[in-house]
Order: structure tokens, then C-alpha cells, then sequence
């Protein structure tokens, strides 16, 4: 069996586990990394001992693509940084997996579909939700007719105060960088919703602010190791407490100056912390979202509301207690007629990052002959869809109006297509 030869573009936390290491070490028999490339030298050096590789790093893209010619390129790069990345790579006649969101703009989305149509390469996202076993379950549910014609979506993401304030350490916490968390994080909400639902989401209306982040804060330093605040700062990370991050960011730091312990209560931050979005869909699927990133529990709590019935999950994935290593359906019916009215199924958690999702994906992409029969695999379009959704939620919120996919992206959102399978 032919290797796919790629190349890693990124080193951060996700670059250099799911897509570095995790991935050399389960799918060796149908990958082989060929070339890193990370401007900062020092991380790059760092990531790629912590991968195992003896892979040559480059600084420049161009370079690489020359030199080496990979099959496949693996985008984890900032946000903002991915349109161009996984256009160079298409033109070179390479495909593309990219970490999600896919990009960040309208204009940035258009390049990549552009230069996808053009090449006749493929783009894959990174939407590893979708390949988690409770969420897969969820959608043979939806799609078996069990509670009739969905009509509305019940939809809460909740963040606990060390993920979530993890997002306004970093480069997450500038739209410029990151499109806010509409985008960055509830890319993959979005994206759940527009495959659990198979449709595209139609109009979107938004209420968002920052409440605790930011200027909310008391008191504000420079970072977190420098902050004479250290002693009555809830928020308080320490970096050499984790060798992981350690390594791969104190040090380095001195090349490009980025921080990853910056402080959550910077003044310039510029991105919302407590969100609440209405969705309607094409379909007519009416969804209440809300996204808040500073609880004392995480996890998100979901039910789709049908004709025939009702779908209810609350997912615990941090919390002060102990929770079974499971997710609990209910499948409540209006009409049992001889079935049960609530139906309780238990779906056992599997191993591995987002449940067993994150190995579900890479299976899905890399093993042939893998059976795509939830269309679970993820391209272009579909993530397109989700950042549209994020874009019209953060442009909704900042002017009070209710923000039609059309007017965003009309040759998208009017191009025919019934639902969000269409050119995956």
C-alpha cells in the first residue's frame, strides 16, 4: 500500500498532537510525514521531537511545496492564515486537510472554493464532531424519522473557566485573528446543526457580549508569568506547571514574541464571551444557540424537537462530580403506540480525543474503502456553511439586524443545493 506523503504546516497544540504525533503513531501504515513548516525554528525543532519525526523544517511554504512535493498538506496555522495556505497548496496540485474553521472572511472563502473548482484537488475540514459516536448516533436517530419532522433545536455550549478562558489568553481573542468564537469555536455547532439537520442555515439574528474577559476584568498584566496579580487572579496559568506547553511556547516566545500565557483581561480584546444566536433554516428548522465560555461545567446540552417526538442529550465532559463514562439519549415520544414512551439509549464513551471522534475522522480520511454512509466527511461547502453562520452571528450582533446567508454569499447560499451534502 502507497504512503500519502505530507507535510505539517503548523505546530501548535493541534499540529503537533492530532495531526503529528497521534497520527504517525496510528497511521503509519498510510501516512508518512515528509516536511514540518513553522517560521518560529525553535518550536518547530520542539514539535518535531515531540512528533518522533526527523522530518526537515522549512519556513517558507513555497520552498517546501518545490522541494518536496507532498501529497497532502496539513493545515493548523491561525485562522486568519488558512485561505492562503490551502490556496498555494491547491494550485501545486496538492490536496488539503484544514483544521476548522475552514477560514475566516467571506472573500477568503470564495478563494479556497475558487482555487478547489480550478485544480480539481480536495479540501477536507476538520470536523471531528461529527465522527463522535453519540453525535453519530444522534444522526441515525434524526435521519430514521423516529420524532417526525424536526421543527426547532434547543442548542447550549457551555465552557468551563480553564477552556474557555484559554481562547482570551491566546490569538483567539482578536476578530482579525480568529472571526470571535462565533467563528473559531462555533464553527463546529454550526456545522453539527447544518448535518444533523441537512440543510443550510437561511437567516440569522444575534445578541453578543463580553461580560467577564477583557476589559470586565479587576486588574490586568503584562502575562501571566510577569503579573504581580499572580496571588488573586482566578485565571492564573502557570506554564511551568505543564511541560507540554512549556516547551513548546515559553522558549520560543523569544523568536516571535506570542505568549501563551497572555492575560484573559487584556483591554483590547475584541471578541464577545457570552453569545445567543436564532437560526432559521431553509427547511423551516427554527434553533435556539448559546455559547457561554466561563462556567464551572462544560459540555452542552441539545434537543431537537419534532412532529413526532422529542431528542434530548446533556453531554458532561468537565464538572465538580462524577459522571459515568456515557451519554444518555432520550428518545421521547408524543404517540408511542406500543413502543416506549421515553427510550433511553446509552452510548458508551470510546478512547481518544472527542470520544473516539478525532480517530473516526483520520480512519475516514486515510483507510480505503472506508463507508461514508452518514456523510460524516466534511469539504468545502460544508465549511463554508458554518463560518457563513458564524460571520452573520457576529454581524448581527454588532448591528442589531437580522443577517440573511444571501446578502453574505449569494453565489453560495443560492447554488441549488437542497442541503449541506452537496459537493463533499
Amino acid at each position: 500500500m502507497e504512503k500519502r506523503r505530507f507535510a505539517l504546516i503548523g505546530t501548535g497544540n493541534r499540529g503537533t498532537t492530532m495531526w503529528g504525533k497521534e497520527l504517525l503513531a496510528g497511521w503509519r501504515e498510510h501516512v508518512d510525514l515528509v516536511a514540518i513548516v513553522e517560521k518560529n525554528c525553535l518550536r518547530g525543532e520542539r514539535a518535531r521531537t515531540m512528533i518522533g519525526s526527523n522530518a526537515p523544517i522549512y519556513e517558507d511554504i513555497d520552498a517546501m511545496l518545490a522541494e518536496v512535493k507532498p501529497d497532502l498538506v496539513i493545515v493548523c496555522t491561525p485562522d486568519h492564515t488558512h485561505d492562503a495556505i490551502v490556496v498555494r497548496a491547491l494550485e501545486a496540485g496538492i490536496d488539503v486537510i484544514t483544521e476548522k474553521p475552514m477560514t475566516t472572511a467571506v472573500d477568503k472563502i470564495r478563494q479556497i472554493i475558487d482555487a478547489e473548482k480550478r485544480t480539481g484537488r480536495r479540501v477536507d475540514v476538520s470536523f471531528n464532531y461529527r465522527y463522535a459516536p453519540t453525535a453519530a448516533r444522534i444522526k441515525e436517530l434524526l435521519d430514521s424519522g423516529e420524532i417526525g419532522r424536526v421543527s426547532s433545536v434547543d442548542f447550549h455550549w457551555y465552557l468551563n473557566t480553564k477552556h474557555g478562558a484559554d481562547y482570551f489568553r491566546r490569538w483567539h481573542a482578536y476578530t482579525e485573528n480568529s472571526g470571535s468564537l462565533f467563528v473559531h469555536k462555533a464553527t463546529h455547532h454550526f456545522d453539527l446543526l447544518n448535518w444533523y439537520l441537512d440543510s443550510d442555515p437561511e437567516a440569522v439574528t444575534s445578541f453578543a457580549d463580553l461580560q467577564n474577559y477583557g476589559r470586565k476584568g479587576p486588574f490586568r498584566g503584562p502575562r501571566c508569568k510577569l503579573c504581580p496579580h499572580t496571588h488573586e487572579c482566578d485565571y492564573f496559568l502557570d506554564l511551568e506547571a505543564d511541560p507540554f506547553l512549556d516547551t513548546l511556547y515559553e522558549e520560543p516566545s523569544k523568536i516571535d514574541g506570542y505568549y501563551r500565557d497572555g492575560c484573559v483581561f487584556r483591554e483590547d480584546i475584541d471578541i464577545p464571551d457570552t453569545m445567543v444566536v436564532s437560526i432559521r433554516y431553509r427547511n423551516n428548522v427554527h434553533v435556539s444557540y448559546s455559547l457561554n465560555t466561563f462556567q464551572p461545567i462544560e459540555g452542552h446540552h441539545l434537543a431537537f424537537n419534532g412532529t413526532k417526538g422529542r431528542i434530548e442529550i446533556r453531554q458532561y465532559e468537565a464538572q465538580p462530580w462524577e459522571v459515568k463514562k456515557e451519554d444518555e439519549i432520550l428518545l421521547i415520544r408524543n404517540f408511542p403506540n406500543g413502543k416506549e414512551a421515553v427510550e433511553r439509549i446509552i452510548v458508551p464513551h470510546s478512547a481518544g480525543g472527542h470520544y473516539g471522534g478525532d480517530d473516526r475522522m483520520r480512519n475516514m480520511i486515510f483507510k480505503p474503502d472506508m463507508q461514508d454512509k452518514l456523510h460524516q466527511r466534511a469539504g468545502t461547502r460544508a465549511g463554508a456553511m458554518s463560518v457563513l453562520c458564524g460571520i452573520a452571528a457576529l454581524q448581527s450582533s454588532r448591528t442589531g439586524k437580522v443577517v440573511n446567508l444571501a446578502d453574505l454569499m449569494p453565489e453560495l447560499a443560492n447554488d441549488g443545493s437542497p442541503n449541506s451534502r452537496r459537493a463533499e
